[in-house]
């Protein structure tokens, strides 16, 4: 893997969808930077410090949230004297995202008083009154044309069908919920799903034209939905509990056909292989590495200071992962699972159980098995799939850099001073990751996946 040097920011980055270029907040300042070149291609300056980054689907607008204002402001690439200024006066601005078409943005005011749709072509606006959530509660179709918006009035949620196109109301039908967590559309548009908060087990899935089509409870006494994510196929829907369990739902009967606990104690007879990162010190047996001459060079001061390098061991089972209780008198307690995500071919699902923060745990859809056990030093920040190819990449807050494979794990080193990754996220294309630390950013370009490996790996 290559490595860019560092660079500053100061908030948010992220990619355009068309996998051209980067945006980086830098205090007041929108950077637009060329992701091959890596130079500097715009320049825009705001009126704020930035808090929100948002690229519009055709990669040709972007928004910036500056919340402390609070005020939008919006800027094109292809017409650098453009500008749109965005300001709801009193009733204020918690959250704003584009409309699929990238020529509308929605507004969130502060105590979810309304949502505004924000025209740039005739500068018109469309109100909807209480909106459910500010960052929540909204869900567009894959083909751009409805969105789904959550409401709540007379303590009753509902759902409103809009069409992109006009911004009408097309249909409002309550749904059976105490106090509505999110939805989300299914990837063909037939159907969404909406989830109840955790203190009721709840999953609906509701037709656009607001027909119950299941209800789904696994469980009624504790705490209920964590996490639902649909797969990229739209034949599974995997929903994740604070009782530590994956359950998979089939779309076509909308029943139960996978459970997966994440115990504490994992013991065979299991398929998976279970790869736990160890240090191992660079000065030790260095004759007997196998390092590039580069490796070598970049890590000998390290290794004179009492560093090591990394890398995943095999382990045999049965084994005990670190666990932590969370205590009983504290809110948002850190158990079930926090985080979930399809591979892009839908085979593959990563989770963690948030009382054992330093385990990722990969199941294999078609075989209905646990693939592979991730155990790192350091609870794990961020996990993110190729979106190209059956590659999983995540990061601990750690120099390092850790990839899975159907093939193998292995680690890779960052090769930049004092340098952690915090967040980390794909390019659309996959050839690029951006991986943030706290006050600079980098990328890596990441070659194309080998078609077999068989070695479980180290340093890069």
């Amino acid at each position: 893997m290559e490595f860019t040097e560092a660079y500053k920011q100061t908030g948010p980055c992220c990619f355009s969808p068309n996998a051209r270029f980067i945006a980086v907040a830098v205090d007041y300042r929108l950077v637009i930077r060329d992701t091959l070149s890596f130079k500097v291609v715009q320049l825009f300056s705001c009126l704020d410090k930035i808090s929100y980054i948002e690229w519009a689907l055709d990669s040709e607008y972007i928004l910036c949230g500056l919340y402390k204002r609070p005020m939008i402001q919006a800027w094109s690439l292809t017409q650098p004297e453009w500008t749109c200024k965005i300001d709801d006066g009193p009733a204020g601005i918690a959250y704003a995202r584009w409309s699929p078409d990238s020529r509308h943005i929605l507004t969130t005011s502060d105590f979810q008083l309304r949502l505004t749709v924000w025209s740039l072509v005739n500068t018109a606006c469309v109100h909807v009154q209480w909106p459910k959530h500010a960052s929540k509660g909204v869900s567009f179709t894959q083909d751009g044309k409805f969105a789904a918006i959550c409401t709540r009035r007379d303590c009753k949620d509902y759902v409103n069908l809009l069409s992109c196109n006009s911004w009408e109301i097309m249909g409002v039908f309550a749904v059976d919920t105490l106090d509505l967590a999110d939805i989300e559309w299914s990837p063909d548009d037939s159907a969404v799903v909406i989830w109840d908060s955790p203190l009721e087990y709840k999953v609906l899935i509701y037709s656009p034209d607001g027909r119950c089509l299941f209800k789904y409870q696994a469980y009624e006494s504790g705490l209920g939905v964590k996490s639902v994510s649909w797969s990229p196929c739209g034949q599974f829907l995997a929903v994740g509990s604070y009782d530590q369990m994956l359950r998979v739902l089939n779309h076509l009967t909308w029943k139960t056909f996978a459970e997966f606990m994440h115990l504490s104690t994992v013991r065979g007879p299991c398929a998976a292989a279970v790869f736990k990162e160890v240090d191992e010190p660079l000065l030790l047996d260095m004759s007997d590495l196998c390092l590039s001459d580069d490796f070598i060079h970049n890590n000998h001061d390290n290794a004179s200071e009492g560093h090591f390098r990394v890398r995943y061991e095999v382990m045999e089972l049965p084994i005990t992962l670190p666990f932590q209780k969370p205590p009983a008198d504290k809110p948002n307690p850190k158990q079930g699972i926090g985080l979930m995500s399809w591979s892009s071919d839908s085979q593959y699902i990563c989770t963690r159980n948030d009382s054992m923060p330093t385990a990722l745990w990969i199941w294999d859809i078609c075989h209905l098995e646990l693939a592979a056990i991730l155990v790192q030093k350091d609870p794990i920040r961020a996990a993110a799939w190729d979106p190209t190819c059956t590659r999983l990449v995540l990061c601990t807050g750690s120099p390092h850099l850790y990839m899975w494979t159907p093939s193998g794990a292995y680690c890779v080193n960052v090769p930049l001073q004092q340098y952690t990754i915090a967040d980390l996220k794909w390019n659309s294309d996959g050839s690029c990751l951006l991986l943030k630390d706290k006050e600079s950013f980098c990328c890596a370009a990441v070659p194309a996946l080998p078609e077999s490996s068989d070695e479980y790996g180290s340093d890069e």
